[in-house]
């Protein structure tokens, strides 16, 4: 009852029509292609520019979720952040096993690094991935392909935007940070995202645990990784990952900024939370103060 009641509040509260434009596309991937929906600001609400562009992972547990879930969360923040987004519609598990939603994810960074003029962006002025919970995972872990990818030398991105971040198998736990990583168990009945439900969703990607395209905690190495903003909710299973993620980029050089909403759930974040949050001044601008940035990154 709470999501249907949640979408009908967003419909009201959309920006006007005219602030912004809407053009959907396809990418082409491997064995086929997949959807993105572009949001540009106009000139009638500012003047005539190049944007800092955002590419945007969703939510589901790379088992569900369409370009639908964050559209009234994306649409807000390309006009009051005056950001060009790119939405995507990665392909889905089990129909579609790990690795093809990573490798969807990063065809479509590479694709909006190419386009990115005819979405009246520029790349210089901020060039940012982001996503929440599952989407979080994916921005983690294309942002580490994209640092050691030739194809970026010139479009470097400049910030990732980790909502709620699931950045390890819990299969996969580090010896030296099992002390740390105890909201798992903590929060397993956590409402709507329970840990028994995060195993269906392991389960169902039929990814290795180990592999650090699905776990980038488990990365070689953090450093040069771009300015990264994190939001973690205290009431969450995956807010351990989420904290230890933000300490390890930080020992690493990586400029970060740490949200912590302590008396939420991921659940009330994504379907409670976001009502008002862009126009009350909120988290979401330090999208812009964190990551779009032209000072080159520590290391």
């Amino acid at each position: 009852m709470l999501i249907p009641l949640y979408m009908d509040y967003c419909e009201t509260r959309l920006p006007p029509a005219s602030a912004y434009r809407v053009t959907e596309c396809k990418v082409p991937v491997d064995g086929g292609e997949i959807a993105v929906r572009c949001l540009t600001p106009t000139p009638s609400r500012f003047p005539p520019q190049a944007f800092p562009l955002l590419v945007w992972y969703h939510s589901g547990g790379w088992t569900a979720g369409t370009l639908d879930l964050d559209d009234y969360y994306l649409r807000s923040i390309c006009v009051e952040l005056g950001l060009a987004v790119v939405n995507v519609d990665y392909r889905l598990a089990p129909e579609h096993p790990f690795p093809t939603g990573v490798h969807d994810a990063y065809a479509a960074l590479k694709w909006t690094a190419t386009h990115a003029s005819e979405l009246s962006a520029d790349p210089a002025r901020g060039f940012l991935v982001g996503g929440m919970s599952a989407g979080a995972n994916l921005a983690a872990a294309v942002a580490i392909r994209a640092r050691d990818d030739a194809f970026f030398a010139r479009t470097r991105l400049t910030g990732q935007v980790l909502q709620m971040p699931c950045v390890v198998h819990p299969d996969a736990y580090p010896e030296q940070y099992k002390s740390e990583l105890r909201s798992m168990e903590q929060h397993a009945d956590a409402p709507f995202l329970a840990a028994h439900k995060l195993r269906t969703f392991w389960h169902a990607t039929q990814a290795p645990p180990a592999d650090p395209l699905f776990s980038p905690l488990l990365a070689p190495s953090h450093a040069r990784l771009p300015r990264t903003y994190v939001q973690v909710c205290g009431l969450d299973p995956l807010r351990d990952e989420g904290l230890l993620y933000a300490r390890v980029l930080r020992e690493a050089g990586v400029i970060t900024k740490l949200d912590v909403s302590v008396h939420l759930s991921s659940f009330l974040y994504a379907h409670v939370g976001l009502i008002g949050r862009v126009r009350a001044g909120t988290p979401e601008l330090r999208i812009r103060s964190t990551c779009c940035s032209r000072k080159p990154r520590p290391g």
